[in-house]
C-alpha cells in the first residue's frame, strides 16, 4: 500500500491500494511448470535439485536471522529483560548499542516478510473515515520513550514517515474488508443533524471557520490527487469504502437495516517503549500483533491512549443550540405578547438535544469499550516474543505465507528468464519475469525483481557485467557453488536408514 488514493464517483468512496509483491501461483506446480520447459532431462534434474538448494538456502538464512533477533530481543522483553541486562552489568553505551542492533534486525526482518511501515499518507486514508469507533481518540505522549526509534530514524532515514514515529511504529501487512449490518439509529440521526449543520454552516458562510483542513491534511488529502492512469490501474486493488456519512436519504435506508463496509489491515504490529524515570530507564520494548483491523478504526491498536471525551464539533454543536436556544428565549421574552409555549417548546427542543449529544457519547463510549475489549481478546494475536515467534512461523513454515516462499518463487523464475533468455538489465529482467508468469500461469503481480538478484549474487550463481547486465552461471555450476546442504544430507541419512 505503498501508494493510495481514493476518489468518489457517484457518492461512492473508493480506496485504492498497490498490489502486494505476491505470487498467487503455488510453489511445486511452478517448478514443475519451469522444469518442463526445459529440453534436456539432465538440465530439468539440476533445475529440480537447484530449486530445492535455493529453498533450503533462504530458509536457514531466515533461521539464522531469527536467533540473532530473538537472543537480542531476550534483553528488551519488557517481562523479563530488566532482570537479564542487570546481570549481564552491561554500561549504558553497550546497551544503546544492542538495542539499535535488535530494531535494526526487527526491521529487516519486517520488510522482508513484506510488512511495511505505515506512512503519513496511508494514515490519513485510513483515518480520513469513520467506521465503528465514532470517538476522537487520542495517544498520551508523555507516556510514551522518543529516544529509542528517534534516534533509530535518525540514523535510517525514511521517507513520509508520520509525525509520531518517534514515539511508535505501525506495521502493516494485506488487506481485507470487514462489513457490518444494524439499524445505526443513533449513528444516522448524528448523520441528518450534521448534514443539517453543515449546510446551516454554508448557508451563513461559516464552514471556513468550522471547518478548516490542516495544511498538512491538505496537501495528502488523496482526494486531490491527479486521475491515475491506466497502466497504474492495472497495479492496484479497489476497495469501495460504505459509510453511514454517505448514505442515501431515503425512507428504506432510514428505517432499515444497512450493511457498512470497510477495508481492513490484515495484519498490523505495533513497536514501541514506555517512557522511564531519570533514575530507571524503562528498556523494554514492547512488540504488539493484531489482525483484522478496520482502518478507519486503526486508533484501537495506539499504545497508551487517553480517555475518549467529546469531539470538538459536538462542543460546537452544544455551545451554538445553547446560544441560539438562550436568544430565542430571550427575544420572546421582549414580545409584548410573549407566548408561554412558545417558550416550552424552544426549552424542550434544547434540552432535547442536549440530552441527545450526551446520550448518543455514551453510547459511543459503550461501543469503545467494546471495540477495545475485542481488539484485547479476538484481534489481538500476540505480543513481544510470541509476536517474534508467530512472524518466524509465518514466515517459514506456512505454504501460503506471502514472504519465504514468495521470495523462493521469485529467485527461481529470475534464474530461470537469465538461464533460458541469457543477459538482461534489471528493468528487462523484472518485466520477462512478469510476463512469463502471464503467459504461463495467466497470473499478474507486482514482481520483486530487486530482492531476487540480490539473493542470486549473495549465492554466488548470478554476477553482473561491464554495463550492469545480470547473467547466471550454467545449472550444473550452480549446484557446485552452493553445494550440498544440510537438508539434503539429513534426507540423505534418512534414506539410507543411518536416522530413525
Amino acid at each position: 500500500m505503498d501508494k493510495q488514493k481514493k476518489s468518489r464517483v457517484a457518492k461512492k468512496e473508493v480506496i485504492r491500494l498497490e498490489r502486494e509483491s505476491v505470487i498467487p501461483i503455488l510453489k511445486p506446480k511452478l517448478i514443475m511448470t519451469l522444469a518442463n520447459l526445459i529440453e534436456h532431462s539432465s538440465d530439468r534434474a539440476e533445475f529440480l535439485k537447484l530449486c530445492k538448494r535455493v529453498e533450503y538456502m533462504i530458509r536457514a538464512w531466515y533461521i539464522l536471522q531469527f536467533e540473532d533477533l530473538m537472543q537480542l530481543y531476550s534483553l528488551f522483553d519488557p517481562v523479563h529483560g530488566a532482570q537479564k541486562l542487570e546481570q549481564q552489568r552491561l554500561p549504558p553505551e553497550e546497551i544503546d548499542m544492542l538495542e539499535q542492533n535488535f530494531l535494526t534486525y526487527l526491521f529487516q526482518v519486517m520488510e522482508k516478510s513484506n510488512f511495511k511501515i505505515a506512512t503519513e499518507e496511508e494514515i490519513e486514508v485510513a483515518l480520513s473515515g469513520q467506521y465503528l469507533l465514532n470517538l476522537p481518540i487520542t495517544v498520551d505522549e508523555s507516556k510514551l520513550d522518543k529516544k529509542l526509534l528517534g534516534k533509530y530514524f535518525s540514523e535510517h532515514h525514511l521517507d513520509d514517515l508520520p509525525d509520531f514515529s518517534d514515539k511508535y511504529v505501525i506495521f502493516r501487512r494485506g488487506i481485507g474488508i470487514d462489513r457490518t449490518s444494524d439499524y445505526f439509529f443513533m449513528e444516522k440521526v448524528d448523520m441528518i443533524i450534521s448534514r443539517v449543520w453543515l449546510k446551516l454552516l454554508r448557508f451563513t458562510r461559516l464552514e471556513r471557520f468550522f471547518c478548516r483542513k490542516s495544511p498538512a491534511r491538505e496537501k495528502k488529502d488523496p482526494k486531490k490527487n491527479d486521475e491515475i492512469s491506466p497502466e497504474a490501474e492495472a497495479d492496484e486493488l479497489s476497495v469501495e469504502r460504505i459509510r453511514i456519512e454517505n448514505m442515501e436519504l431515503s425512507v428504506r435506508n432510514l428505517a432499515g437495516k444497512i450493511t457498512i463496509q470497510e477495508p481492513t489491515f490484515d495484519r498490523i504490529i505495533v513497536v514501541y517503549r514506555r517512557v522511564g524515570t531519570a533514575t530507571k530507564p524503562d528498556r523494554g520494548i514492547y512488540v504488539k500483533h493484531f489482525k483484522n483491523i478496520p482502518m478507519a478504526d486503526l486508533e484501537i491498536v495506539l499504545p497508551e491512549k487517553k480517555n475518549p471525551g467529546l469531539t470538538p464539533m459536538d462542543w460546537v454543536k452544544f455551545l451554538a443550540s445553547a446560544v441560539l436556544g438562550l436568544v430565542a428565549v430571550v427575544g420572546s421574552l421582549d414580545m409584548p405578547k410573549a407566548d408561554l409555549w412558545v417558550i416550552i417548546a424552544i426549552l424542550s427542543t434544547l434540552i432535547g438535544y442536549c440530552a441527545k449529544t450526551y446520550f448518543t457519547f455514551q453510547q459511543n463510549m459503550a461501543a469503545y469499550q467494546n471495540l477495545i475489549t475485542q481488539s484485547m481478546y479476538d484481534k489481538q494475536l500476540d505480543s513481544g516474543r510470541g509476536t517474534l515467534l508467530h512472524l518466524c512461523d509465518d514466515v517459514i513454515q506456512q505454504e501460503k505465507s506471502r514472504n519465504l516462499n514468495t521470495q523462493v518463487k521469485e529467485v527461481i523464475i529470475s534464474f530461470f528468464i537469465l538461464m533460458e533468455q541469457g543477459k538482461a538489465t534489471r528493468q528487462d529482467l523484472d518485466l520477462r519475469c512478469e510476463e512469463l508468469i502471464k503467459e504461463e500461469f495467466k497470473e499478474e503481480c507486482n514482481f520483486d525483481v530487486d530482492d531476487a538478484v540480490q539473493k542470486l549474487e549473495k549465492l554466488g550463481i548470478v554476477t553482473r557485467d561491464t554495463i550492469g547486465r545480470y547473467y547466471c552461471v550454467g545449472l550444473k555450476r550452480a549446484n557446485e557453488i552452493i553445494g550440498t546442504t544440510t537438508e539434503e544430507l539429513v534426507l540423505k541419512a534418512k534414506q539410507g536408514g543411518l536416522i530413525p
